[in-house]
């Protein structure tokens, strides 16, 4: 039988001739069974040829400085993502959609300011985070919360602004402060007289005038009704003392008019 009549080695054949693709790598990115490495690549985005099965993606010292909302291909299998050392300064809400299965995200060593709690949301997976090294002065209430895998966190070396506004932070520390890894340095920037204070060393009295006061439906109810009532009685108050002034000013001048004439005892 000839070769040719083999399908097993037809196959054979025109493997060797016409070898399968293999998954795409960036020009600039070393690829090898252990993930992408994009590294110290002067890259100013992230590159979008990457290969759907990519498990581990390392961005680290280049240039970018924003992340949009399509700044990411589609990869579904990523486990690690890191973007340590660039000049990142704003992340977009949708900007990490698609990454659900994201266990490691690491950020630090860059120039954030500002987070949302939309911009985690995707991440449902994600374990650990580290937003070392950045230029957070806060974190608005709902970033960690919208973490629930979240295992480990580092946020040294930050210039926290230690004001009410960081009381939701510095609850969330306090209920989780097996998964805050290097706490010690978590220290205040501002105010000046608060320079260096560690976070973990406030207590509950450091916040008291921080407590928010709650409103009841009833309380806005009342506030919506009384509201334009009053501003409505207050016109008509205004209006009737104005009415009351003026007459009272023109009774004083007619006197003078309703006199009346003497008589001429000499006529």
């Amino acid at each position: 039988m000839g070769w040719w009549r083999d399908p097993g080695t037809v196959l054979a054949w025109l493997l060797l001739l016409h070898p399968l693709s293999s998954p795409a790598c960036p020009a600039v990115c070393r690829c090898s069974s252990e993930g992408v490495d994009c590294s110290q690549r002067a890259l100013r985005e992230v590159p979008q040829s990457l290969s759907t099965n990519t498990s581990t993606l390392w961005l680290g010292y280049n240039f970018i400085t924003v992340l949009g909302p399509s700044s990411f291909p589609s990869l579904p299998g990523l486990l690690l993502l890191s973007l340590t050392h660039n000049r990142l300064g704003l992340i977009h809400s949708q900007a990490l959609v698609g990454l659900e299965a994201l266990q490691e995200l690491d950020l630090s060593d860059n120039h954030l300011t500002v987070l949302t709690p939309e911009t985690f949301l995707p991440l449902t997976s994600l374990a650990k985070l580290n937003l070392g090294s950045n230029r957070l002065g806060g974190l608005e209430p709902g970033v960690l919360s919208a973490l629930p895998q979240l295992q480990a966190l580092q946020l040294q070396d930050n210039p926290w602004a230690c004001s009410c506004s960081i009381l939701p932070l510095w609850r969330w520390l306090n209920q989780n402060r097996e998964k805050v890894q290097e706490k010690s340095l978590l220290l205040c920037r501002v105010p000046e007289q608060l320079n260096k204070y560690p976070i973990m060393a406030f207590g509950n009295e450091s916040f008291r005038q921080c407590q928010e006061t709650s409103l009841s439906v009833q309380h806005y109810i009342t506030f919506f009704i009384i509201g334009p009532f009053s501003f409505m009685a207050s016109i008509f108050f205004c209006t009737f003392m104005g009415s009351i002034t003026v007459v009272y000013h023109n009774l004083r001048r007619e006197p003078r008019f309703w006199r009346r004439p003497r008589m001429c005892r000499g006529c």
